[in-house]
């Protein structure tokens, strides 16, 4: 079966060469880069990849067109700061055009944070679609927390898909503040009503789950950093969208 492997990227000169050599078994590697001012088009060009740059347009139009550029059918989408396991590679390799009926496959995603694999908390077995058939599916989401939808039947492949998240607390926080923004504006837009007290209640429900529901607390010190981090980006995201409301 033949795939392109697709990597959307801006500046992400420690991540690209991992990913791009995780993906080596796809027919196709296309980097498409929204303005990096780093070595990442550099780095990626040297492994090989094929590189296109386009202005930033937003997660899933940009992954749609990457898609769209691809010279096969097939897609494996990943970010940046991704990277295929071996296992996850055998199991793609395995399919055959004869075999491969679904319409897209799901995988587990394991997160790398300050230093530690969390297995808990809700972010794992974190199951997402990232191998497609783009003729009958594509990324939707308009802000954040874009997915692959298809059109038919979703299958499952064995194998992590590894995601490197932040090195730091500080980095998390800085990406909960750029998440925020985005995650306000999509809920405005939506039209839908945020109460006085959802800002207060909401944080603590994310909070709990995390924590105790997800079981948190087996994930050491980073569970519980975690479930704070949760409770922050509901509490930021209501909080944002009733200020640009005029609430």
């Amino acid at each position: 079966m033949r795939i392109t492997a697709t990597i959307i990227t801006r500046d992400e000169q420690d991540n690209i060469a991992r990913a791009i050599r995780s993906v080596g078994f796809c027919d196709e590697i296309l980097v498409v880069d929204s303005g990096s001012t780093d070595q990442t088009v550099a780095i990626a060009k040297s492994l090989g990849a094929t590189v296109i740059c386009k202005d930033w347009p937003g997660y899933a139009a940009q992954k749609n067109f990457a898609a769209e550029q691809a010279r096969h059918d097939w897609i494996l989408s990943l970010d940046a700061d991704e990277a295929v396991t071996p296992r996850l590679a055998t199991s793609i390799q395995l399919l055959t055009p004869a075999s491969a009926r679904c319409a897209g496959y799901d995988f587990p995603r394991l997160a790398r944070y300050c230093g530690r694999w969390i297995r808990h908390s809700g972010w794992y077995p974190d199951r997402k679609i990232r191998l497609y058939d783009r003729t009958r599916g594509r990324w939707v989401g308009k802000y954040v927390h874009e997915s692959v939808q298809v059109d038919g039947e979703r299958g499952h492949l064995d194998g992590d898909l590894l995601h490197y998240t932040c090195d730091s607390i500080e980095a998390h926080r800085a990406n909960l503040e750029r998440y925020t923004d985005l995650a306000a504006r999509e809920l405005r837009e939506s039209g839908r009503s945020v109460g006085a007290l959802l800002p207060l209640l909401a944080p603590i429900h994310s909070f709990v789950k995390a924590y105790v529901l997800q079981l948190g607390f087996l994930d050491g010190r980073a569970g519980i950093t975690i479930a704070r981090m949760a409770a922050r980006y509901v509490y930021l995201k209501y909080s944002k969208a009733r200020a640009s409301a005029g609430r």
